[in-house]
């Protein structure tokens, strides 16, 4: 038996690619004390990761294994340190147990709900701060005449809050503008079945030259970025590239029209006229609630 067994064990300490090809993957966390958590809910098309962090061997079993796809076969045993996959294709509820521990905690339900969409995407997926992005999308029922609701959570956030409620129009579409002001996931709801999206947020960079080698520098976004770094950069012809000029720290802020806040700095740099210049924050700089921008160009 311990012959047969050290083969499968190698085998199912491989995750492969049926965890990669579900939308979301929620791991469930096995250690001496139970599976953690023992109660998952997801959607059709979701994978969940079974990660044994004990010493010992531990196995999962399904009381039911239609629309289960696995990274190896049924019951999976999995060795001390090492984790597997399953994908569920087939909404429903499915148990799941160590048939060697009668512990409540050995015990757990993976909860399926049918997808919400059949597309969903954001125009643009990132925007510069005060921008806005369009989430369309289509319910995979295909019905119109449906409320849905739209919750946002923004980066820092623990709590999601409702922003809109839209009913769908004709082969269950429907369309939303957002206008975040971080980088905001934004879940939508219809029936107990949901489906999310995130669109990314870049502070919006406003570069001016106040004199001879002389520049302004002005960052707006819903935080202060005092003590962060800018790059000045020079557009190298020869080179067709931006290249560092100098480092700018931003060390001024001051508040805008709410939730605006608004980062500047003036510095000096030699740069010969009338070539083009710019200012970016890095991503460093800017995580983790931020994307990575540029600013205007101008002529120095």
């Amino acid at each position: 038996m311990r012959k047969l067994l050290v083969p499968l064990l190698a085998v199912v300490s491989l995750v492969v690619a049926g965890a990669a090809a579900g939308k979301t993957t929620t791991t469930v966390t096995i250690s001496k004390t139970g599976y953690n958590p023992a109660a998952v809910s997801i959607v059709v098309g979701d994978a969940v990761v079974f990660k044994n962090t004990d010493t010992v061997a531990h196995t999962v079993n399904f009381n039911a294994t239609t629309g289960v796809s696995c990274s190896a076969a049924v019951p999976l045993v999995i060795a001390a340190g090492q984790s597997a996959s399953c994908t569920f294709s087939s909404a429903g509820k499915f148990r799941f147990s160590d048939p060697a521990n009668n512990k409540k905690a050995f015990h757990g339900t993976i909860t399926v709900s049918p997808s919400l969409v059949s597309s969903l995407k954001a125009t643009p997926k990132t925007v510069v701060y005060g921008a806005k992005s369009t989430l369309d999308g289509k319910l995979a029922s295909g019905q119109s005449g449906q409320s849905v609701q739209i919750r946002q959570q923004m980066c820092g956030e623990t709590k999601s809050t409702t922003v809109a409620n839209i009913t769908t129009t004709a082969a269950g579409a429907f369309s939303y503008q957002a206008q975040p002001v971080k980088k905001t996931t934004y879940t939508l709801s219809n029936k107990g079945a949901t489906a999310s999206i995130v669109v990314a947020v870049a502070p919006k960079l406003h570069l001016k030259k106040v004199g001879r080698h002389r520049y302004s520098l002005k960052v707006s976004a819903a935080q202060t970025f005092v003590g962060k770094v800018a790059t000045f950069q020079r557009f190298r012809a020869t080179l067709h590239r931006w290249v560092k000029v100098k480092r700018v720290t931003l060390k001024k802020s001051t508040a805008g029209t709410a939730p605006t806040v608004v980062t500047s700095a003036k510095f000096r740099a030699r740069v010969r006229a009338h070539v083009r210049v710019r200012a970016s924050l890095g991503s460093k700089q800017v995580a983790p609630c931020y994307a990575p921008a540029h600013s205007n160009a101008i002529r120095s």
